[in-house]
């Protein structure tokens, strides 16, 4: 009877243990990380926005992907927001990942957001380096300048569609289920903007 009891108590224990570690592990999806070498803190949401457009006249199941993630950037309490995005596409073709993002739209419930491209590498935002991973190796990252009313536009919305612009315009539609996503953009607004 003790031996079981012994059991018990240290099978309930190991539990116990196991899910402090799980909760204390769980840092949700917003994540922040100070530049090792310009000394900036970003926060940002690890759960992005996936937007596809189809391109079967290039290939039968060629593709155009577009993930869209915000982020603060934060110099010595001087705070810009920023969105960014990683533009891909199924045939790896890296020439044509930039073409056409010179400048986006994003529509929220219709309402179109016109943006700029800061840059194409983490060095437009004041980083050294990307905290966002690559979707894939041959992906362009891009970043857009935002305000914080853009953002709260974006995640009020229960329709978000992106268009590249130029003269190869796209239009881009919500890849699978994008409530994780929208969730993660909330817990942004929620704990990253002063």
């Amino acid at each position: 009877m003790m031996g079981h009891l012994y059991i018990a108590t240290r099978a309930l224990s190991l539990l116990s243990l196991l899910l402090l570690i799980g909760c204390a592990t769980d840092p949700g999806t917003v994540r922040e990380k100070l530049d090792p070498v310009t000394s900036v803190t970003i926060s940002y949401s690890n759960a992005p926005l996936v937007f596809c457009h189809e391109a079967p006249g290039r290939a039968a199941y060629a593709r155009d992907y577009v993930h869209l993630a915000p982020m603060e950037v934060n110099r010595s309490g001087r705070y810009e927001y920023y969105l960014w995005l990683g533009i891909w596409n199924t045939m790896q073709d890296a020439g044509m990942t930039r073409d056409g993002f010179e400048s986006v739209i994003i529509y929220a419930d219709g309402e179109p957001l016109l943006l700029e491209v800061s840059g194409w590498n983490a060095a437009a935002v004041g980083a050294s380096e990307s905290v966002f991973l690559k979707p894939v190796a041959s992906a362009a990252d891009a970043y857009y300048a935002v305000t914080v009313d853009q953002l709260r536009l974006i995640a009020a919305a229960s329709d978000v569609r992106l268009q590249s612009t130029g003269a190869r315009g796209r239009s881009y539609e919500p890849w699978d289920d994008q409530r994780p996503a929208m969730a993660g953009l909330l817990e942004f607004l929620g704990s990253s903007v002063y």
